[in-house]
């Protein structure tokens, strides 16, 4: 069992001192109101959830849980602080983080007074880099000790909601720790190691960007939903049984398929099938900003692209693959045709080599569209890789064929990659440039 001082008695705060003194871990619940305060050590709950009350209870009987308005009194009996204080938007839309601030002042303070290795675990959610630009610094300035050796610091984003909180707390659908060392991911792991839950260990701006991208998903998930159902509505469909149906279908719906970030969509479906029902939309008068987002957002990735092919600086461009995806000769709506006719147009030198394009010219049901549609590009076709990578100064890479994987190791200095489908494990660096990584 540990000793442990939550800060900030809110929402997540209450819950996260509830569920974790109901475990028989050692909890101090921290926060300036004293209500709140007085509200936990009567063995009340400062908030209205669901089966927080009666953990509250038990505990404070229990010994387990008090709450205190001094940090010095908390950190200095206790070996991990949560940090659970709020974050709430400013006129702008920027967070304020002025009471994230405050609470590492007084933490820091309080660790030079404790002396020892002390972990402090971020709760609130904040957007990435604010851990490095905010609480680290916050620490090393109020306590005068370095993280990493006196102080260990992770961010730990909380997967609650609002109704269903204590449910959610012990089955959660992850469990995110993102560490500044080894050492401070150990001492937190301690809290979450019996959980039935994925436990994923990872670098501090990581575990600050799942969050966000978390909330964005099911924000986006409801209206696209809602947007669905406004459609149906007008058509005379019933929007529950089309989302139902939607809802079973967990290869590709609702799956890990199609959300890999990379280059844009392209083929004979998807730009064909939003175009319509979007259509569709505009001839019903329905508001659709989400509908009508989809293509306009997939032209800003292709652009995305163009732009940092022409930041390289060099007139020589090989693209490896350019059908819409490996495996196919399907240069219908392909967006890396898009891109190879922009650079076309600007004077770009070229050489594109596809191993299914090359046969499709002679010989498959894309050779009418390839020889009559696009006939300027397909000139630029040469029939082996090598002569690619012998004449470009940039070489793309535009979908994830087999025999592009590997080809950077064995680049002559010269040369750079813009990888628009991530073929390599890499992260951008040097001569290798991807476009979501």
């Amino acid at each position: 069992m540990m000793k442990l001082s939550v800060f900030g008695l809110g929402y997540v705060g209450a819950v996260s001192a509830a569920c974790l003194a109901s475990e028989g871990h050692n909890v101090i619940g921290v926060d300036p109101n004293r209500t709140k305060v007085d509200l936990i050590n009567r063995g009340l709950t400062p908030i209205i959830e669901k089966d927080v009350g009666t953990l509250i209870a038990k505990a404070v009987a229990e010994g387990n849980l008090r709450a205190t308005s001094n940090p010095v009194d908390a950190v200095v009996n206790s070996d991990v602080s949560l940090v659970c204080v709020g974050t709430p938007s400013q006129f702008n839309g920027n967070l304020d983080l002025s009471y994230v601030r405050r609470v590492c002042e007084e933490i820091g303070k309080a660790i030079k007074i404790k002396g020892g290795f002390h972990v402090v675990a971020v709760r609130s959610t904040m957007l990435p880099g604010s851990m490095r630009s905010i609480v680290i610094p916050t620490l090393e300035a109020a306590s005068g000790m370095k993280v990493g050796e006196e102080i260990g610091v992770c961010n730990n984003p909380e997967f609650l909601r609002e109704g269903t909180a204590v449910h959610d707390y012990y089955n959660p659908p992850k469990t995110v720790i993102g560490e500044t060392d080894e050492k401070a991911g150990e001492a937190l792991l301690d809290l979450y190691r019996h959980m039935n839950a994925p436990l994923i260990r990872t670098d501090v701006e990581t575990a600050e960007m799942v969050k966000y991208t978390d909330n964005n998903w099911h924000a986006l998930k409801v209206v696209f939903a809602n947007e669905i159902g406004n459609i149906c509505k007008a058509v005379g469909v019933d929007g529950h049984k089309v989302m139902d149906i939607f809802c079973q279908d967990t290869k590709l719906n609702l799956s890990a398929y199609y959300m890999r970030p990379g280059f844009a969509f392209g083929g004979s479906c998807l730009p064909k099938d939003v175009r319509a029902l979007t259509y569709k939309g505009r001839t019903l008068d329905l508001e659709l900003p989400v509908l009508n987002a989809i293509l306009p957002s997939n032209q800003c990735q292709i652009k995305r692209a163009i732009d940092m092919i022409v930041a390289k600086g060099r007139r020589k461009v090989g693209i490896l693959g350019f059908a819409f995806k490996a495996g196919t000769d399907d240069l219908r709506e392909s967006p890396i045709v898009d891109l190879i006719e922009f650079l076309i147009g600007k004077g770009y030198e070229l050489k594109l080599y596809d191993r299914n394009v090359n046969l499709a010219s002679l010989t498959g049901a894309n050779r009418d569209y390839i020889l009559n549609h696009i006939p300027h590009i397909s000139r630029l076709m040469v029939d082996r890789m090598s002569d690619v990578l012998d004449f470009a100064e940039t070489i793309v890479i535009g979908n994830g064929a087999e025999e592009f994987r590997g080809i950077v190791g064995n680049l002559s200095e010269d040369k750079v990659v813009v990888d628009l489908v991530r073929v390599f494990s890499e992260r951008s660096s040097g001569r290798y440039d991807g476009i979501c990584w």
